[in-house]
């Protein structure tokens, strides 16, 4: 039997990072009876928010901040979970303290990293003018929402899911929108070929322009007010544009762990078990590197499922709660009318089944070999649900059921 931790009630964990992996670190701990002191540190004067509706409800104003929260404040106080805000600047792993810009530290028994990731900016010319945005936090979001309200022509850079997101939502308020992707289509880190065909069709039957190929080379401003007001592509073009998002992707932030010693790369190195080389301290949500499920070279995830199942797994082993099940990896993106739902690692996947006979609702699902890797649903939610099922008690389904005659998702193999 694998020993129970028993904590003194004067134990410490502490989390740095308020997001969605933080919070349920927190959340779960006291969930499984750990009696010690939880203090859980974030950068933004904010209650712990969801990030998926910055892109999608409330950068169309149908919501509001509290609409956002995880809990309201008076949850943590109920809990005895420690809120407080400030930028962590050092670990000091000898002595078990963490340090905030503000000279307070915090000593802990054990410390979990959920530090996220930041966005990435473009490396031209121009980059620094007024009008181009990023988004990763709520003030980000009210500051894209107000800057929708005067623009007219919006460009948007990048288009995996934030950037398609986003542009939904500008088409959706009458902007004019353009998509540049550097690709030669969307979506290329996340979904498949006919999943990425569906949802180029879907932008532009909306009226957005998409551009692929293409990289920026410079943005050009007004030299008056330096705002932005042209983006010149790599191919010599030039398009208008009144805002600028860039949406590139995110790297982790991994520069307080780099700094106290841990091994990092693409993310904060950790084992199975979310451990990092010093027992002591765990990682999870974007900012970790953990081992592929099927490879065993690192993978990061970028998701709030994963952030979540990494906080409860690393809640459970600290308390010696039972194990916590593995859930596949999932993701849901709205845009305009449609929903797209992925399921499973689709990555290094050598077939593709579409499994509907409908162009606006079916799914596509991945193999490798004969096994079932991933189901990237389009429109349907019930093949979404049986995908998870299957994946996480890795039914075999193959590719040859898939091919036989009357094959559905559910309710044949759910």
């Amino acid at each position: 039997m694998p020993k129970i931790p028993r904590w003194p009630d004067t134990a410490s964990v502490v989390v740095v990072g308020a997001g969605q992996g933080g919070y349920q670190t927190a959340a779960s701990l006291r969930e499984q009876g750990f009696p010690g002191r939880i203090t859980l540190i974030g950068a933004e004067d904010a209650l712990p928010y969801e990030r998926p509706p910055l892109s999608q409800a409330y950068l169309k104003g149908e919501a509001d901040d509290s609409q956002l929260w995880l809990r309201p404040v008076t949850y943590y106080g109920q809990r005895s979970i420690d809120l407080v805000t400030g930028t962590v600047t050092d670990i000091d792993r000898a002595a078990r303290t963490v340090r905030l810009a503000d000279g307070t530290v915090y000593d802990y028994d054990h410390l979990v990293l959920a530090t996220g990731a930041r966005p990435r900016t473009l490396e031209v010319p121009g980059a620094g003018l007024r009008g181009v945005h990023t988004l990763r936090t709520a003030r980000d979001a009210a500051a894209l929402r107000d800057a929708f309200t005067a623009a007219r022509r919006v460009v948007v850079i990048g288009a995996g899911l934030l950037g398609l997101e986003c542009a939904a939502a500008a088409r959706g308020a009458g902007r004019e929108v353009t998509v540049v992707e550097a690709q030669d289509r969307p979506l290329t880190r996340v979904a498949s070929a006919p999943t990425a065909g569906h949802v180029t069709r879907l932008h532009r039957r909306e009226g957005t322009r998409l551009l692929f190929g293409r990289g920026v080379a410079a943005l050009r401003g007004t030299y008056r007010w330096g705002r932005v007001a042209e983006v010149e592509l790599t191919d010599g073009s030039s398009l208008p544009a009144d805002l600028v998002l860039v949406a590139v992707g995110v790297s982790p932030r991994t520069d307080l762990a780099a700094a106290a010693g841990l091994p990092v790369s693409d993310g904060i190195a950790v084992d199975s078990r979310l451990l990092t080389a010093d027992p002591h301290i765990s990682a999870i949500g974007d900012c970790a590197a953990f081992p592929h499920p099927r490879s065993g070279s690192p993978l990061r995830l970028e998701s709030v499922q994963n952030a979540v199942a990494h906080a409860r797994l690393v809640a459970a082993r600290l308390t010696g709660a039972p194990a916590v099940h593995g859930e596949p990896p999932w993701l849901r993106s709205d845009q305009f009318s449609t929903t797209l739902q992925i399921a499973g690692l689709g990555d290094g996947h050598d077939g593709e089944v579409v499994v509907g006979d409908d162009p606006g609702a079916f799914s596509v699902l991945l193999f490798q070999g004969q096994e079932l890797r991933a189901v990237e649903s389009v429109n349907r939610s019930d093949d979404h649900v049986a995908a998870r099922r299957l994946l996480r008690r890795a039914a075999p389904v193959t590719v040859d059921d898939v091919a036989a005659a009357g094959f559905t998702l559910p309710p044949s193999f759910s």
